[in-house]
């Protein structure tokens, strides 16, 4: 018998698509379009985040589209928190899988995201670690400049690394290497990603890529060499990091993604016609919401 297809994650961030749209989305209409994503074969879902409504009201809503979705079954739950609160909303809510923690490599993003320090924030990740793993849940940190940043930070790969070990130590055992702000070239991200897996073998590693329409694919195919098999993206390219001020930086798109990963002979599940179908949709979601 043949032996089975390689294979790939399409991780998909509806979350990361939405939150920056200035328009809120009725709970509705981001119920419709990920039942979509799920009916295209997409088994990984970000679906929102607990996080202050005044903060990010656009994800005001985050429980409802859980309600929403219960019935839905065979695929991961994800979704963001950023402290103890928004972990004891998200347990008692119920039906998720995985909590992330947005954990910044620059100190500067990390006071704007979270009105921390990082200094401030490793206790936090150290109780939201024993927390999310009381609750028998996945805890995945997005390491967030993980390439380098916009506020001329030193960026050293050296304490990148030391970084993941400081999540190691607390139990964390999923980390997603995040350019947010599309600076990372194929040269660092193979470096970097082979790095990380070689110093944390017991860690998955994932990457949370950002970039422009002409060149996002040459990151991917470098995390692709240097092992990478569990990628964020986003239908149609919706969204992006408000800091990047640059519009054409916006998420890796998933239906090229998906494309790509094929090309590569990797299997992801994934009706390419029906998440084409998806960019479409996201791409009226971009224009009325925006």
């Amino acid at each position: 018998m043949p032996l089975p297809a390689a294979s790939a994650v399409i991780v998909e961030t509806p979350r990361d698509a939405f939150q920056g749209l200035g328009k809120i989305i009725p709970t509705p209409e981001k119920v419709r379009y990920i039942k979509a994503l799920l009916d295209a074969g997409l088994a990984h879902v970000d679906l929102g985040s607990f996080v202050s409504p005044k903060a990010v009201p656009q994800m005001a809503d985050t429980r409802e589209v859980i309600d929403a979705l219960r019935a839905h079954k065979g695929f991961e739950r994800i979704a963001l928190v950023a402290n103890e609160q928004g972990v004891e909303r998200a347990i008692g809510c119920g039906g998720l899988d995985t909590l992330g923690y947005p954990f910044s490599f620059s100190d500067e993003f990390q006071k704007r995201n979270t009105r921390k320090t990082i200094a401030e924030s490793w206790p936090l990740c150290e109780r939201l670690a024993a927390q999310i793993q009381d609750a028998d849940m996945g805890f995945l940190v997005y390491v967030s400049m993980a390439f380098g940043n916009p506020y001329k930070e030193a960026w050293d790969e050296a304490r990148l690394l030391e970084f993941c070990g400081g999540l190691h130590r607390f139990g964390v055992r999923h980390i997603a290497l995040s350019d947010t702000v599309a600076v990372a070239n194929p040269a660092q991200v193979g470096r970097v990603f082979k790095a990380a897996c070689a110093a944390y073998p017991d860690v998955e590693f994932s990457v949370h890529l950002h970039g422009r329409p002409q060149d996002w694919q040459g990151n991917i195919e470098a995390a692709l060499d240097a092992g990478c098999r569990r990628f964020d993206a986003a239908a149609g390219g919706m969204g992006g990091c408000p800091f990047a001020q640059d519009k054409l930086v916006a998420n890796i798109p998933s239906e090229g993604l998906a494309a790509l990963l094929a090309r590569r002979g990797l299997a992801t599940g994934i009706d390419q016609g029906k998440l084409d179908a998806c960019a479409r949709l996201a791409q009226e979601f971009q224009a009325r919401y925006s």
